[in-house]
């Protein structure tokens, strides 16, 4: 049984980008502390369905592409009408572009940023409004990189708007906080997930990542579990604008 402090039954929560990888195990973590979900992807995530609800819990897919923040207020809407409530809100979706920042197109600039950044922002406005409305306290969990740290090579738009995410959520932070909003951000280190497909399958520079963190491994979905958690639940309600790495020691290095 979970202490109390980290027990979010009877909580919802809106997680963006969780048909696989660090989403869906956010989403089953969440799930598994109570928590129903209601997750937004391009893709029916029926593998996220699934885990969720054999853990006793709601989920409600909703397909949008939030590289328009058209459907944005929607889905706050029907979270709210599905689940008599908002409680957390998780950042997740989003995509990475690599080439050469010499030969960077525009067209891999916008749609990261409009993903990864602009997204990030309207669905944590919308949320706040909802907590707001509701007079509850609120938690907007959104999802960092190392690269918001460092400059990394051949990322130019993930890389800004991975900055601009730890840069936003310390701004939400202090203005939200008088509303008993905590906002905060999870760092992950090098995952095994899409978005490192090509870097774990090139020896040299994956053998090059390994040998840089002290954990000595690739982290896994299962490794935000517990950070995801905490930033959702009271127990870290006195933790607003912080940025949470999850890295295996790589910042440390």
């Amino acid at each position: 049984m979970l202490p109390a402090s980290f027990d979010l039954t009877g909580k919802a929560a809106i997680v963006t980008g969780c048909d696989t990888g660090l989403g869906q195990g956010m989403a089953i973590a969440l799930a598994r502390a109570g928590c129903d979900i209601l997750g937004v992807n391009v893709v029916e995530p029926k593998d996220t369905i699934a885990a969720v609800e054999a853990t006793g819990r709601r989920f409600v897919s909703v397909m949008a592409d939030l590289r328009s923040i058209a459907p944005v207020d929607d889905i706050v809407a029907r979270a709210a009408a599905e689940f008599g409530r908002l409680d957390i809100l998780v950042n997740n979706a989003g995509i990475i572009r690599r080439a050469d920042a010499i030969d960077f197109t525009e067209k891999d600039w916008d749609e990261v940023v409009d993903l990864n950044l602009k997204a990030v922002f309207f669905m944590a406005q919308a949320a706040a409004r909802q907590f707001i409305r509701q007079g509850t306290p609120g938690k907007i969990i959104n999802i960092a990189s190392m690269l918001s740290f460092q400059g990394g090579i051949r990322v130019p738009s993930y890389t800004a708007s991975k900055s601009g995410v730890m840069g936003l959520t310390r701004l939400m932070a202090n203005e939200w906080a008088k509303h008993r909003i905590c906002v905060n951000a999870i760092a992950p280190g090098y995952m095994a997930t899409n978005n490192t497909a090509q870097l774990r399958a090139d020896e040299g520079r994956s053998a090059e990542i390994l040998g840089r963190i002290p954990a000595g491994r690739w982290g896994l979905p299962e490794d935000l579990a517990g950070p995801v958690v905490f930033l959702a639940s009271p127990a870290s309600d006195y933790v607003t604008g912080h940025t949470l790495a999850v890295d295996g020691g790589w910042l440390a290095r």
